[in-house]
């Protein structure tokens, strides 16, 4: 029987999560499977129990964490590299960049070394992370890890190609596409009452408009754009009615809310009640079909995003979208069709919301769009037989 090890980041709320899981959950029973993962930030919603409830084991790599510490990360190979040893794998899988750096060292280094290395990315840490410096030191380790690796994994055409022709870390025959996949069916099931149920607790009538952005706060999701957007939208749309809600938390949560407060919003920081505001703070919820269903538009306004998992459930949820033009963004949005993919200032975004919050239809039009095209592509029966196909080449 085939040894699987993989290793992941951390266990915050994403789409390595999700992909782990359901890759460990539901690959073919002639493969076993052990998983390994870092410490989430304090700041970050923690997805332990997408693991938990697929009854997928996993187990804690002392030491890794989301930031570079030279002390702990050694302390973490060295673990990684303990566990290589007694598990013996056949293929090391790592998912993410602290993952992908760790693991496949470990992996490489170790004796006797597995038979495959794989790496999947997540998203990458070249835009809007760190600065030239400190890009250029991570492109030269991430090349070197792709020598040493028999296939990397991106998650987007898009990203094959920037990872192939504009980062140079592998050649384009090295680098295979394969989509996110996800258990979609919560988000179409029972959205009536969800919305019914989410509308009400928060005291929102039917002639309100919501639009909802969920994600982590930190600076990559930009969520100073979607204040600003909103900003502009209620002098643009005083004849309509709508709310904003931010549903996550993080460093910038402070930050995020005084912005907000300074540009003129009504705002409802989580644990007041103060429903009414223009702009409602969630921190982080579990429930985001019950949040999509209650919605009616759901923005992204990232600066970099790998596959935005957040506009994929809100397609599965037959939610209209708005989104910047980065990362993967257009190979999920048919711009015009299932979404708007709108340039990165809060004029154009703004713009884009409100054409949708004035037209109904075009909002109904694009979430069946969306829909189809999320239920098609992103099933993790899809990514399951993908990854199995792949490790088939190797192994």
């Amino acid at each position: 029987m085939p040894k699987i090890l993989r290793v992941l980041n951390r266990l915050n709320v994403g789409g390595p999560t999700y992909n782990v899981a359901y890759l460990s959950k539901y690959i073919n029973p002639k493969y076993q499977t052990k998983v390994l993962a870092g410490y989430k930030e304090p700041h970050e919603g923690s997805s332990e129990y997408m693991l938990q409830e697929l009854d997928v084991p996993y187990e804690f790599v002392p030491n890794m964490y989301r930031s570079i510490s030279p002390g702990n990360d050694i302390k973490a190979l060295k673990f990684i590299m303990k566990s290589i040893k007694e598990y013996e794998p056949d293929i090391v899988h790592t998912h993410a960049a602290k993952a992908g750096v760790l693991g496949r060292l470990a992996a490489y280094f170790s004796n006797p070394r597995p038979k495959v290395i794989l790496h999947t990315y997540h998203g990458n840490v070249f835009d809007g992370y760190f600065s030239p410096i400190k890009t250029k030191i991570f492109l030269a380790i991430e090349r070197y890890l792709a020598a040493k690796s028999q296939a990397i994994i991106a998650i987007s055409e898009k990203q094959k190609q920037d990872l192939a022709y504009v980062y140079k870390i592998a050649p384009a025959y090295k680098i295979h596409v394969v989509r996110l996949g996800f258990d979609l069916s919560k988000f179409g099931e029972d959205n009536n009452i969800k919305r019914q149920t989410f509308r009400a607790y928060y005291g929102i009538t039917d002639d309100i408009i919501v639009i909802t952005i969920t994600g982590r706060l930190a600076p990559i999701k930009n969520h100073s754009l979607f204040i600003q957007s909103i900003k502009l939208l209620k002098g643009q749309a005083a004849d309509l009615k709508f709310k904003a809600f931010v549903v996550g938390d993080g460093e910038l949560m402070d930050e995020v809310v005084l912005e907000a407060q300074q540009a003129g919003l009504t705002v409802c920081k989580f644990g007041d009640a103060n429903f009414e505001a223009d702009v409602v703070f969630t921190s982080w919820r579990k429930d985001i079909d019950a949040i999509n269903a209650g919605s009616d538009i759901v923005a992204l306004t990232s600066l970099n995003e790998g596959t935005p998992v957040s506009i994929i459930e809100a397609q599965a949820s037959e939610r209209a979208v708005v989104c910047t033009d980065v990362g993967g963004v257009k190979d999920v949005i048919h711009d015009g069709v299932s979404g708007f993919i709108s340039e990165q200032t809060a004029v154009d975004f703004s713009e884009n919301l409100l054409r949708l919050l004035k037209d109904p239809a075009l909002r109904q039009s694009m979430g069946v769009a969306g829909k189809e095209f999320a239920l098609k592509n992103y099933s993790y029966q899809r990514l399951v037989k993908d990854i199995e196909t792949l490790y088939a080449k190797f192994i």
